[in-house]
């Protein structure tokens, strides 16, 4: 299966009766929207700057030999691609109150999109995987888990994005595109096949098994895996031991809850009936989970504090030679 590429974007535009669309986004007053605009705003540069300083933090100190670091810095990666995907273009709607946008960049936004929730989905996965090893199978860990695997699943991760969205957006050149209208704030697969006036029971089949494919499996996976560890934190006989034991995958367990029940409410529950709650889990989905997964990950991992605390003493440190040095 050949990479999908912006030049096929334009091949298919050829095959639509329209060449841009108009996203409504979210329809409230005028104050609201700068009040919202605001918010947002310092939500994105919030977002970059703790997933960035999990990604520096990872491979500028000992962290970045711990594969489950590896994995996080990357899931870190996908978020900051995910929520920059969405957050810049969902600005300018807000300023404008909705916006004109051409079909090949809504396609392009779709397409980024999903292969950054199916990475992140992936990803997830193989983190459980890990922890999995880690807690089951301690006396096999570093050599079952070395660079190599590491790398491999890594590499599987965004393959699978790339692979299954460059499906998703072959499917969509079936459709003849005709509406103008999209009733959201970014260009998702609901949305853009209600741009459509030809039949999609077909797509929606194929739609269907991809995103079953690229999430529903990851999801049996972690499902497996976190049941073996929870059964074999039960075994153990020190509490002591059970605590840390479960501390060091709680964290993820949080994450993995909040990424599926959001994706739940956007993807599960009927647009149509709910379209504001759908706005809003998306809003949750798309914004404020890369913001909050940073937190979670980092605030009760003592590796992370250690690397913390330790970056700061070096900089402390380094400023105490400059300002001896400039007093000589």
């Amino acid at each position: 299966m050949e990479v999908f590429t912006l030049q096929d974007l334009y091949e298919f535009q050829k095959n639509f009766s329209i060449n841009n669309v108009f996203i409504v986004g979210l329809r409230i007053p005028q104050h609201y929207r700068r009040i919202l605009f605001s918010i947002l705003t310092v939500t994105y540069i919030l977002t970059l700057s703790c997933n960035l300083l999990v990604i520096l933090l990872v491979f500028f100190t000992k962290l970045s030999h711990s594969p489950m670091y590896v994995l996080l810095s990357n899931l870190s990666l996908s978020e900051i691609l995910l929520t920059t995907d969405i957050v810049p273009p969902m600005l300018y709607i807000i300023l404008r109150n909705g916006a004109n946008f051409s079909i090949v960049g809504c396609l392009m936004q779709f397409f980024l999109f999903g292969v950054f929730v199916v990475t992140e989905s992936f990803l997830l996965s193989a983190m459980s995987y890990d922890r999995y090893l880690a807690i089951c199978k301690p006396l096999h860990y570093k050599i079952i888990m070395g660079p190599e695997l590491c790398l491999c699943l890594i590499v599987i991760c965004w393959t699978m994005g790339f692979l299954i969205m460059s499906i998703a957006v072959s499917v969509v050149n079936t459709l003849y595109l005709c509406r103008e209208n999209i009733d959201h704030f970014y260009c998702d697969v609901i949305p853009i096949l209600k741009l459509s006036c030809s039949d999609t029971f077909m797509v929606e089949i194929v739609a269907c098994f991809l995103s079953s494919s690229a999430t529903l499996f990851p999801f049996l996976v972690i499902i497996v895996t976190y049941g073996c560890i929870i059964q074999a934190i039960t075994m153990i006989s020190s509490s002591v031991g059970k605590e840390k034991a479960f501390s060091t995958c709680s964290s993820q367990l949080g994450v993995v809850f909040k990424y599926y029940s959001t994706m739940i409410i956007v993807y599960v529950v009927p647009p149509g009936h709910f379209l504001t709650a759908n706005k809003i889990a998306s809003l949750l989905y798309t914004v404020i989970t890369p913001l909050v997964n940073p937190f979670i990950y980092t605030l009760r991992n003592q590796d992370i504090n250690v690397a913390i605390r330790q970056i700061i003493q070096s900089i402390t440190r380094q400023q105490k030679i400059e300002l001896i040095k400039n007093s000589q």
